[in-house]
């Protein structure tokens, strides 16, 4: 669980999130795709060219934060999106890697608005929402078997 402190400076990104979090989506799968293009396979590139996949994972950062006292109301999502990331073989191994480049992006994006503060806070909410979705994942490609 996260400690009151790093709840409340997530929530405090909320606003920065409706305003930027398009633009740290693309700027987050730009990077990304660059700096490990062994992950690119796992997506789907015409939903990144399309931008729905950016606008997804937007939507989604700003679920988190907005719900980051209860990330329970987030299952219905969660367990949608497991399915998709079990369709493309998404793995554990993966997360670490996905959390670099999204902070990265978030500091990249809000420059000195991304103190160290807010990222050491992300990055404490990164790895327990990523501790759900592996969770979640382990569980479907269980059902899977």
């Amino acid at each position: 669980m996260l400690d009151a402190k790093t709840i409340e400076i997530v929530k405090s990104t909320v606003p920065a999130l409706r305003e930027h979090g398009l633009t740290i989506t693309k700027t987050f799968y730009k990077n990304m795709f660059e700096k490990n293009p062994e992950i690119k396979p796992f997506f789907n590139m015409a939903k990144q060219e399309s931008g729905a996949q950016p606008k997804a994972l937007a939507m989604t950062v700003l679920a988190a934060a907005e719900n980051i006292e209860d990330l329970s109301r987030l299952m219905p999502a969660v367990e949608k999106i497991a399915k998709v990331h079990c369709d493309c073989m998404v793995v554990p191994e993966q997360y670490p890697i996905i959390g670099k480049h999204l902070l990265g992006a978030i500091k990249e994006v809000l420059g000195d608005a991304a103190t160290d503060e807010i990222l050491d806070a992300w990055g404490k909410a990164y790895g327990v929402i990523a501790d759900i979705f592996i969770e979640v994942e382990k569980k479907e490609y269980a059902s899977r078997a």
